[in-house]
């Protein structure tokens, strides 16, 4: 299948580094020690170890780490598919760990997106069909979802594909709408598991750069975990985890994107025993 690049539509000039964050408002989510431990007394995996971090409004946050590293695990607590061991995880001020049934499956239908590696489409439904389908669980009137969804579909550049299903888009447009679904009901959070994952390099550039515009011109506040330092350098912060524990962070702070790739690259090769002298002065340690 020939992909279609229709090039998601900048409203305005993006800053390096996507959307400034709101520096000093309340974080969108805060995360406070939090562990994650599986099994029993005779055999205990810590997947995640004293882990506490914030992300502030308006921030494009990437997760970084070795596989078995514990960043899916993390994505999984902050996005209640998984539950903690310790801690605490509060979107907008809310601590979402004690929700009950009820309550958490209001919290995800209106306050979190999800962006996965497959994008979860649901093959039996038309684009327009997927992407409402956000809007009609919220109980939304019929006549505000069509100017909504198309709306969106437009931004991101997948109105052409609308009324197709999935088997009739390619990989990348079948993300692209999976996106237009996380964004369509304007949620607190958008959470990002390997969005490019299974794309080739054109497909996965033309996702990255719809994120970026997400941040940039829509002011979604994204956490993405990926293993990949080119599509890390797209984010405007990286939090690196190591052994279930912070292992340390890095700002873009209004650097190119390639200089930024290349910072990331130092210290994914710092991680894994080589070169972290070079990339000292460049990731702040979390103290243990």
């Amino acid at each position: 299948m020939t992909e279609v690049y229709a090039t998601p539509q900048t409203q305005t000039a993006a800053r390096p580094g996507g959307a400034a964050p709101s520096l000093g408002a309340r974080p969108i989510l805060s995360v406070r020690q939090i562990e994650k431990v599986y099994g029993n007394r005779d055999s205990v995996t810590r997947a995640i170890n004293d882990i506490s971090f914030d992300v502030a409004p308006g921030e494009f946050v990437g997760i970084m780490g070795p596989s078995g590293s514990g960043k899916t695990t993390l994505l999984n607590c902050v996005a209640t598919i998984d539950t903690v061991t310790s801690g605490h995880i509060l979107v907008d001020g809310r601590d979402i760990t004690g929700l009950r049934s009820r309550a958490l499956a209001k919290f995800r239908r209106d306050d979190l997106g999800f962006i996965f590696q497959d994008s979860n489409l649901l093959d039996t439904l038309t684009g327009f069909e997927n992407i409402a389908l956000a809007l009609t669980v919220k109980g939304e009137s019929t006549a505000s979802i069509k100017p909504r969804v198309q709306a969106i579909a437009r931004t991101l550049g997948v109105d052409e594909v609308l009324g197709k299903y999935p088997y009739q888009m390619s990989g990348g447009q079948k993300q692209r709408i999976a996106a237009a679904r996380a964004m369509v009901a304007v949620p607190k959070l958008v959470l990002a598991d390997e969005p490019t994952g299974a794309l080739d390099s054109r497909s996965a550039t033309v996702m990255l750069e719809t994120l970026s515009m997400m941040n940039a011109d829509l002011h979604a506040t994204i956490m993405m975990v990926t293993h990949d330092s080119f599509s890390a350098s797209y984010c405007n912060r990286i939090v690196f985890i190591k052994d279930g524990g912070l292992y340390g962070e890095l700002r873009r702070n209004g650097t190119e994107r390639s200089a930024f790739y290349r910072r990331i690259v130092d210290v994914v090769s710092s991680m894994g025993g080589a070169g972290e002298d070079d990339a000292a002065d460049e990731v702040t340690r979390h103290a243990c």
